[in-house]
């Protein structure tokens, strides 16, 4: 669903397989290095959406899903690049797994959340959207 109001949008859908998580990394590369980010803000958006993906498609592999895809969504912006992580990987159960189990997905969490502004994480259509934003110029 295109946003008519974003001046300038890349997006990228992608099978969810780990095979294709560095392609994901790759493109948010090309799109983060346009911007007014330094090379240290360039690579922690690319960490965050590596970290998004490998995520979605640890879920998809749990819940048989993992002929689903990615959607990479960028909204370039002058002061921020917003970037949306859709999959459809099907519900992600936390209660359903042991806490051992979650632990490395809590750490992916966690370095999101470090690497960039503000992220936010929403069941959506049979799979996940996760929203994060970097500011530029901070």
């Amino acid at each position: 669903m295109p946003n008519n109001e974003c001046p300038a949008c890349v997006e990228l859908r992608i099978p969810c397989k780990p095979e294709y998580v560095g392609v994901a990394r790759l493109a948010i590369l090309g799109v983060a290095s346009r911007m007014k980010f330094s090379y240290d803000e360039v690579e922690d958006v690319r960490l965050a959406v590596g970290e998004a993906c490998t995520t979605s498609v640890e879920w998809a592999e749990r819940n048989g899903k993992s002929g689903s895809s990615i959607i990479l969504r960028s909204e370039i912006a002058s002061d921020k690049l917003i970037v949306d992580i859709i999959d459809e990987s099907g519900p992600r159960n936390e209660g359903a797994v042991s806490e051992t189990e979650q632990e490395p997905e809590n750490l992916g969490a966690l370095l999101i959340t470090l690497l960039v502004d503000e992220v936010s994480v929403v069941p959506k259509n049979g799979g996940t959207s996760v929203r994060m934003v970097k500011y530029a110029g901070q």
